[in-house]
């Protein structure tokens, strides 16, 4: 599931209109300690905020009560409630089609061994959606959860079979055929995006070259993204990315330093601060490693992947 866009406050403020003023602030003030409960997968308590907000809502407001039935049923997803989710997304769609609201329940009822409503649910979401590459793309993983590939390949062959009409089309059609393992369509997807100088195309034909292991040209895909956009955390991660695939771990480190130096993004420091787990792990220095996972844990809670490494370390 994509994530959604959290508090822009002039959105908000738009979508309150129609109560008084201090149901308008207890309404906001609920909707807020929600996401904020959400971002630290607190998921309960966030379902909890969540709730109180809704009961504010009037008949005035159903553009408000879907944006907070959406938080709510994510939030159900993660404490696997499945039941729940099924029934907030259906009281979204009961004010209108949405097709996040179908992805959802879509889920709900394939967690739930309802598979021909899950189906149905998913074409909806397609109908509404249909160049929503990630959205296609996590279809197909939720029927590989369950081994029914087959089904879920129909909706890739879908969407991979819509013209391009642009670099971000062929980004993304880059992207699942990276997921699936077909490195060669790939890179032929991710050319001319790549040609262009497109930042996210650039980092990930460098993980396709990785994958081939083929870690001279991933090396150069990412010199070249420094050049173009600078010093940044993303380019030093796959620098680091290359010397680990080579076994040189000690400048991975330097790297990982370097960008962890920098102005970065949350979502690249979690990968910087990921990867330094892994060069510890693979020096063999599992008492380094294992501190690394539990600082990792505390900033990512999370975060599957940091769980698994932890689970690991702690045996060592």
């Amino acid at each position: 599931m994509k994530k959604r866009n959290f508090c822009v406050l002039a959105a908000v403020m738009l979508l309150l209109t129609g109560c008084g003023n201090k149901t308008r602030e207890q309404l906001e003030s609920d909707r807020d300690a929600g996401i904020t409960y959400m971002d630290q997968a607190q998921y309960e308590q966030a379902v909890t905020s969540f709730e109180s907000a809704y009961a504010l809502c009037d008949e005035k407001m159903p553009e408000t009560k879907t944006d907070i039935s959406l938080y709510e049923a994510a939030c159900q997803m993660k404490l696997e409630d499945y039941e729940s989710v099924k029934n907030t997304c259906t009281r979204i769609l009961e004010l209108g089609e949405n097709a996040e609201a179908y992805y959802m329940r879509g889920v709900a009822f394939l967690k739930l061994g309802d598979t021909d409503a899950a189906k149905a649910d998913f074409d909806g979401a397609a109908v509404m959606e249909p160049n929503d590459y990630e959205m296609f793309l996590n279809i197909y993983q939720q029927y590989e959860a369950i081994n029914q590939s087959a089904v879920g390949d129909q909706y890739l062959q879908q969407v991979l079979n819509n013209e391009s009409t642009g670099l971000e089309d062929d980004y993304q059609k880059g992207s699942i055929y990276y997921y699936l393992g077909d490195y060669e369509k790939a890179a032929t997807a991710l050319a001319r995006p790549v040609e262009a100088k497109k930042e996210d195309a650039m980092r990930l034909m460098g993980q396709v070259y990785l994958a081939q292991g083929d870690t001279q040209s991933a090396w150069v895909v990412y010199q070249q993204y420094k050049e173009t956009f600078g010093e940044t955390a993303e380019s030093y991660n796959g620098i680091a990315l290359c010397d680990i695939a080579d076994g040189d771990y000690d400048t991975a480190l330097q790297d990982i330093q370097q960008g962890l130096s920098l102005d970065v993004s949350d979502s690249s420091k979690r990968d910087l601060l990921y990867n330094e787990i892994v060069v510890y792990e693979k020096k063999m220095d599992f008492a380094t490693a294992k501190q690394k996972a539990e600082e990792f844990m505390q900033l990512y809670p999370d975060d599957e992947a940091g769980q698994k490494e932890y689970d690991f370390l702690i045996t060592r």
